[in-house]
């Protein structure tokens, strides 16, 4: 089973991710959180420091190196799909699964948590929700080439098993 979970900041990701992998006995990758270890530093102070040209070169090669075990989940970060062909890599080597709750419903658990993420931490509500608006519409169609599309509010483990089961 090699599965990556694909999605806006908020979607969930990391909290499906290790549920998913519990349920199915894989070991599970936080793409951004095995970048953080690799480079021993926060990833806006890679922006900061390396920029985002360097942050996703690294990105690529991680999640190359993490595919080529034989059973695994990753939650890629939310620009993973859109950048050195990952989009395409992903879906010749696994499962691919996009989280896409609804809009307002990022937003909210954003604005839960915008201290935690430094890209939108300075952002006021509004400003906050047309940021989500705006980035949603650039990553969109590369978020839609995924296998599986997961729209919904009320997601449970049935929900991805059902998913992948009928694939």
């Amino acid at each position: 089973m090699k599965i990556f979970l694909l999605g806006f900041m908020g979607a969930g990701k990391s909290y499906w991710g290790k549920q998913l992998a519990d349920h199915w006995n894989v070991p599970y990758y936080d793409l951004d959180e095995v970048i953080v270890e690799a480079e021993e530093m926060a990833i806006s102070d890679i922006f900061a420091t390396k920029g985002e040209d360097y942050f996703r070169e690294k990105e690529s090669m991680l999640l190359r190196e993490l595919s080529r075990q034989e059973n695994f989940l990753i939650s890629c970060g939310g620009g993973t799909p859109c950048f050195q062909d990952n989009m395409d890599f992903m879906n010749d080597k696994g499962t691919t699964i996009w989280i896409n709750p609804p809009l307002e419903t990022m937003v909210e658990r954003l604005t839960r948590k915008k201290h935690k993420r430094p890209l939108i931490q300075d952002l006021d509500d509004q400003d906050l929700a047309d940021f989500v608006e705006k980035k949603l519409a650039e990553r969109r169609p590369f978020y839609e080439q995924s296998r599986h599309i997961i729209s919904s509010d009320n997601i449970t483990l049935d929900t991805f098993t059902k998913n992948i089961e009928h694939a």
